[in-house]
């Protein structure tokens, strides 16, 4: 019964000193991870924002497109108006 006494504390030292080591060695790990998937993360964000200033320029070019077909459309149907009560005056139909 003594001798388990003395030995029962040691094996049980030892498998704290085990445990503590391998704790530190998946902390070791955890932290070059965690620095790995930052890396990732850092790409990836440096990419979305090179692709976020593409759309804005292709936003912007599209706006301006909308803008001058409006312009054209307007133009046109203010001709065609025109020439359409150009005709109805000349040939003397009421609306």
């Amino acid at each position: 019964m003594e001798a388990l006494q003395l030995t029962l504390p040691i094996v049980i030292y030892f498998l704290l000193i085990i445990l503590l080591i391998i704790g530190i060695v998946l902390g070791i790990k955890l932290i070059t991870t965690m620095n790995k998937v930052d890396k990732i993360l850092d790409d990836v964000n440096e990419k979305l924002e090179s692709v976020g200033e593409v759309f804005n320029v292709i936003d912007f070019v599209t706006g301006k497109m909308s803008a001058i077909s409006e312009t054209i459309i307007g133009a046109l149907t203010t001709a065609v108006v025109k020439i359409f009560k150009k005709f109805n005056k000349e040939s003397g139909i009421d609306e």
